[in-house]
């Protein structure tokens, strides 16, 4: 299948906006697209293709809002939005479907300023790392207020804190992280970006399939990073707290290719990527046939804060290292190594 080109709906200097999208104009627009440049339904599709865009969403990739991926460059989520959409467009007729994640967040979660307390019964600032020395120490304990609107005997939360970070420091991740306030269900900053969705849309007119969202992250108790499961899978009894999504697994081994981009290369992306190798058997057939759009991705970086640019370079590494392929979105997918696309 040839490279298309970008329809001419497609403005890429509104990719860092918000808007709304036309649904019943690309409604009408996208099968006769697909009839003009000769694109079939999926379900003929003979080399499967799927790609997975990680938290595409304005709370993470347009300025101003609450945790926005600039990158070293200060543009990084931006331009990573505009080179995705435009290879989705040119590669519609390739990418048989696609899987959107959706971090999902309320107010009251372990990862918010609100949850934890100092003696002064202050709140965390934004990015401050919780240890396990800090929790032991009683440097930062649980907001009685939160245990009591969320139902949680107060016990019971702070014995979970200090389980959760001994787990997250056994894990070898990041500390605790206090995040901005981000991703909050019902808000704007949940909803993916305005020229992200409208590709998505558009594809799934195009190529008459469903997109498969994947919402994750509203479990109050563990962080959600991976779109594969939750940094913490049991409570500090062994109570289970959320498990790993075995169902969205089973379907990526289905697909003959698995592409993935979004954000952020430090963190979601990246522990997306992390759980898929995990487990021997199903690295051992996903790894090559998975494929990493390196310029469509950004590491978190707060000037002046925190910069972990180095951190999600070394995670690429190890991925080429265990069998994927790191690739560019401009290179005609025909050219990616081990991967054949016909129709």
């Amino acid at each position: 299948m040839p490279e298309l080109p970008v329809p001419p709906h497609f403005d890429p200097s509104r990719v860092g906006e918000v808007w709304r999208v036309p649904y019943e104009e690309r409604a009408r627009e996208a099968p006769a697209w697909a009839d003009a440049h000769g694109i079939a339904p999926a379900g003929e599709d003979r080399n499967r293709i799927c790609l997975l865009a990680v938290d595409v969403q304005n709370t993470f990739c347009i300025p101003e809002f609450e945790l926005y991926v600039g990158g070293r460059s200060g543009t990084g989520a931006v331009d990573d939005s505009r080179r995705l959409c435009e290879f989705v467009y040119r590669n519609l007729g390739a990418i048989t479907q696609i899987f959107p994640s959706l971090d999902t967040h309320h107010a009251m979660q372990v990862f918010h300023a609100i949850w934890l307390v100092d003696d002064a019964r202050e709140h965390p600032p934004p990015y401050t790392l919780v240890s396990p020395e800090d929790v032991a120490t009683g440097r930062w304990r649980v907001n009685p207020a939160v245990a009591e609107a969320l139902g949680i005997d107060l016990d019971y939360a702070q014995r979970h804190l200090v389980h959760y970070t001994r787990a997250l420091a056994r894990g070898g991740k990041y500390d605790l992280t206090i995040w901005p306030y981000h991703a909050m269900l019902g808000g704007i900053g949940h909803a993916l970006v305005s020229a992200v969705e409208e590709a998505v849309f558009f594809h799934g007119i195009a190529r008459r399939s469903r997109p498969d969202f994947q919402v994750k992250g509203d479990n109050p108790l563990t962080e959600h990073y991976s779109m594969l499961g939750p940094e913490v899978t049991e409570g500090p009894d062994g109570d289970p707290l959320t498990g790993k999504n075995t169902e969205l697994i089973a379907k990526l081994l289905t697909f003959d290719a698995v592409v993935v981009a979004g954000q952020a290369k430090s963190h979601c992306m990246a522990w997306t990527i992390d759980d898929l190798l995990e487990h021997d058997a199903v690295r051992e057939r996903l790894a090559e046939r998975t494929y990493l759009l390196e310029d469509c991705t950004s590491a978190v970086v707060v000037p002046g804060v925190v910069d972990y640019t180095d951190d999600a370079d070394a995670a690429f590494e190890r991925y080429e290292d265990a069998g994927m392929h790191v690739v560019q979105s401009t290179e005609p997918i025909s050219r990616w190594p081990g991967l054949r696309v016909t129709q």
